[in-house]
């Protein structure tokens, strides 16, 4: 198979013409997006707006020139996300665009509307038929399964759960209804180490189902309530929580790769992914904080291929820090497995050709 191309601008700049934004348009270009861009296309532009508190998710300004570019290609972009299956800023559209706003997502600085894909309470769903291995069908927010192509902008960092979090989540969670978000963390569920938990009651007031209580002020998980959303190990102050898994660990993983396979089924030869390699936090951008980088700042990518994408980034971060940064902050997870299963699944080629602008 031929290697896949991936387009890579480093941060080093000492001129106007290889800023930021200018590379961004660059890697556009190069990565060949206008060749699936039709005239009126509507055009979906998937990120992550960032938790209400959070500061490193995706820089407005740099969205603003893929929407610049998708305009000059006659398309109709809009800036599109699913709301969240945990308690927080954007668990409806109100608050999700109300946060999207505050953070930057404004018209008047990205020159293009927000829809929120899966409507006000996440019942804007298609069942997109996938017959995989864990799932025959995956729940799509509705308005990312009905846009003409996509544009997928990421920050490639750390997650609690999957280890990292790059093109490949923001495609499986990202695009996922709220039941579909669902559907994934099924077999995830944490439990209370209770020589560690301090009873401050963070965990149950987040908690969006009610399946924590806390028992001699200590917190309580209620299994049979509890769906997994992976919260409550996030907002710990002292990381009494722990999540656990019921059956193999790669099996949320593989889930996730599921959803993302979905999230593109309609859409052969018609997404592009463009990934920011910079502020590599440990956690999403879900947490309503940032935390201290566990990498260097590395550039920015682009390919049409999202695994050959995933693996550059994943290499260049581990080649630059010299070590497996995600594999030492989360050290459970095989956080590659998306990647291989993803392959395996004939999203794209781990094999890659890296091109430096």
């Amino acid at each position: 198979m031929e290697k896949s191309k991936v387009y890579f601008c480093d941060l080093y700049s000492n001129s106007q013409n290889s800023n930021v934004l200018n590379n961004v348009r660059r890697l556009f270009d190069k990565a060949g997006f206008k060749d699936f861009i039709g005239d009126n296309d509507q055009v979906a532009i998937k990120l992550h707006f960032g938790e209400r508190g959070n500061t490193t998710y995706m820089n407005p300004v740099a969205v603003r020139q893929v929407v610049d570019k998708v305009k000059e290609c006659g398309g109709k972009p809009f800036l599109t996300d699913t709301n969240t299956l945990y308690t927080g800023s954007r668990t409806n559209s109100v608050d999700h665009l109300t946060t999207a706003i505050e953070n930057g997502f404004a018209y008047a600085v990205v020159n293009a509307p927000i829809i929120i894909a899966d409507g006000l309470y996440s019942r804007n769903a298609v069942d997109v038929e996938i017959n995989k291995k864990h799932f025959k069908n995956v729940k799509i927010g509705g308005e990312i399964y009905n846009s003409s192509s996509m544009i997928v902008m990421s920050h490639f960092k750390g997650h609690e759960l999957g280890g990292f979090g790059g093109t490949l989540k923001n495609l499986a969670m990202g695009c996922a209804t709220a039941a579909g978000k669902q559907m994934q963390h099924s077999d995830v569920q944490p439990t209370v180490n209770e020589d560690k938990c301090i009873g401050c009651t963070k965990c149950a007031k987040s908690c969006p189902t009610n399946a924590i209580s806390m028992v001699d002020k200590k917190a309580s998980i209620d299994h049979d309530v509890c769906y997994g959303c992976g919260e409550c190990p996030t907002v710990c102050p002292v990381r009494a929580i722990n999540v656990q898994w019921d059956t193999d660990e790669d099996i949320f993983i593989e889930k996730m790769a599921e959803f993302a396979y979905g999230a593109v089924e309609n859409k052969q030869n018609k997404v592009g992914y463009i990934t920011f390699v910079m502020n590599v936090t440990p956690l999403c951008d879900c947490v309503p904080w940032s935390g201290r980088p566990i990498a260097n700042d590395i550039g920015i990518l682009a390919s049409k291929d999202p695994v050959a994408l995933e693996q550059a980034c994943y290499d260049l971060v581990c080649k630059e820090m010299g070590h497996d940064v995600f594999k030492h902050a989360h050290p459970k997870i095989n956080a590659t497995r998306v990647i291989d299963y993803a392959y395996e699944m004939g999203m794209g080629n781990k094999d890659y050709e890296l091109i430096k602008l």
